[in-house]
């Protein structure tokens, strides 16, 4: 099947007989960004170019943008001029805005009839408390859209040369947190299931308390042997990737100095780095990515 796009298609932005490239976007028809309402938009794990066209066309149309902490500054460049910038990011361990403040502070400003982008790390739904951030707009009668994300726990391990998903290995993939609201091991995950629900586990922001969370799926009968990579800064020129065991990964993560925002993925899907690893050294000049 071929398509043919005529240059003059309005369903395709517009006056193409003018515009090329990126520029045909200006004119496309994107949703209205109303105002008095709020966008949760997912930046994507880290490269700017990997945020979607419709995060674009909200960088491009809000009046306001309250990001996280792991939001690229690049992609805080292309915002429209004279638009104000609000910073409102948590990173564990650190002095961080608390959630609830975070949350009204939405409500705040669409109620004073701003277009309010609200630009997350990954996925808004995935780890990345959304979903509460939703339910403070919704009790409060404030419209919003979601925007998702390339979550980390997928992009993140593709530009580490690792699927989520290998049929030769794994036909499912558990996502899992790796600290409860209190910044330890989660408490009301059933680790003995965890161990053996799926051959893959992906953790998020679980770094801190791996040696906790490795103890765990061994002593719930998980194989000391099972293939272990801590994939930091996943989409960005300044990745880093451990591979270990499981057996030695609560080591690892306790005697290292091992940098974050990172992801770690435990099962056999660890073994195809070795040939799908793309992201080189000559590849990493591009901070786009």
């Amino acid at each position: 099947m071929s398509i043919n796009s005529s240059k003059d298609d309005p369903d395709l932005g517009g006056d193409g007989a003018t515009a090329a490239g990126f520029a045909r976007l200006d004119s496309a028809p994107f949703p209205s960004f109303d105002a008095g309402t709020v966008w949760l938009v997912g930046a994507g794990p880290g490269a700017p170019g990997l945020l979607t066209l419709l995060g674009y066309h909200a960088l491009q149309q809000a009046d306001i943008v309250v990001y996280d902490a792991l939001v690229d500054a690049e992609i805080l460049k292309w915002v429209r001029p004279g638009v104000t910038v609000e910073y409102a990011g948590k990173r564990g361990g650190k002095p961080s805005s608390k959630q609830r403040d975070i949350s009204l502070r939405l409500v705040e400003l669409a109620q004073e009839g701003r277009k309010v982008l609200r630009l997350k790390g990954g996925d808004p739904f995935i780890f990345g408390r959304g979903g509460e951030e939703c339910q403070t707009l919704a009790r409060a009668g404030v419209a919003f859209r979601i925007v998702p994300g390339i979550s980390s726990g997928v992009g993140g391990l593709a530009y580490a040369g690792i699927p989520a998903t290998h049929r030769d290995v794994n036909h499912s993939v558990i996502f899992l947190t790796g600290h409860d609201s209190n910044g330890e091991v989660p408490a009301g995950v059933d680790w003995g299931a965890i161990a053996t629900a799926s051959p893959v586990i992906v953790m998020y922001m679980a770094v801190k308390n791996l040696d906790g969370i490795a103890a765990k799926l061994l002593e719930a009968g998980r194989a000391g042997d099972d293939p272990v990579a801590i994939v930091s800064n996943a989409s960005l020129p300044g990745q880093s990737v451990y591979e270990t065991t499981l057996g030695d990964a609560g080591r690892i993560a306790t005697e290292e100095n091992l940098p974050t925002p990172a992801i770690v993925v435990v099962g056999h899907v660890v073994g195809f780095r070795d040939m799908l690893d793309w992201y080189g050294e000559a590849l990493r000049e591009n901070r786009l990515g």
